[in-house]
């Protein structure tokens, strides 16, 4: 049997009630998934800038550590060369050569003015200048009355060296 068409049009109508919730709420889903998706973006930008000030920070201070290292190193290299050129200088100032007496004393002349000498070490050096000196030439001999001149001591605060600083922890010149 062969279906035959129907004489004309037929308007099917359906009723129904209203929409169950669960049509409803099949609807909002994508809404939903819209939000939850914006509110993850948002928590994950936070943290990400969280992280980066963070990680700026610790850069920050790990730089300021390393420098703060390098200049300590560099400071102590520096003092300790200053003390090899400083123990040379005093082998040569007690040689019993008049010559090489006179090099070891200009050089420890020199390395008294050093920003790298220490109350301590220009101490030494009084005490160095004394003993190779002797009375003659030492701190100790008393300037003739009238000549103006006052005996200086290596690290006397009021002998100016050539710069004229007038740190506390420079040193200053030693004078004639």
């Amino acid at each position: 049997m062969t279906p035959v068409p129907s004489p004309g049009p037929l308007d099917v109508v359906v009723h129904s009630g209203p929409a169950d919730w669960w049509v409803i709420l099949a609807g909002l889903g994508p809404l939903a998934v819209l939000t939850a998706a914006l509110l993850a973006f948002y928590i994950n930008w936070r943290t990400l800038k969280q992280r980066t000030a963070a990680d700026k920070t610790a850069l920050d201070q790990k730089r300021e550590a390393d420098a703060n290292a390098l200049q300590q190193k560099t400071e102590a290299d520096s003092r300790a060369e200053w003390w090899r050129r400083t123990q040379w200088a005093l082998d040569r100032a007690l040689d019993p050569d008049e010559g090489t007496k006179a090099l070891g004393l200009a050089t420890l002349e020199v390395l008294a003015r050093s920003e790298l000498a220490r109350t301590e070490e220009l101490e030494l050096f009084d005490i160095a200048w004394k003993s190779v000196s002797g009375d003659e030439n030492g701190d100790d001999a008393a300037p003739e009355p009238g000549s103006g001149q006052e005996a200086a001591f290596v690290d006397d605060r009021h002998n100016l060296g050539e710069n004229g600083t007038t740190d506390e922890d420079s040193s200053k010149e030693v004078g004639p």
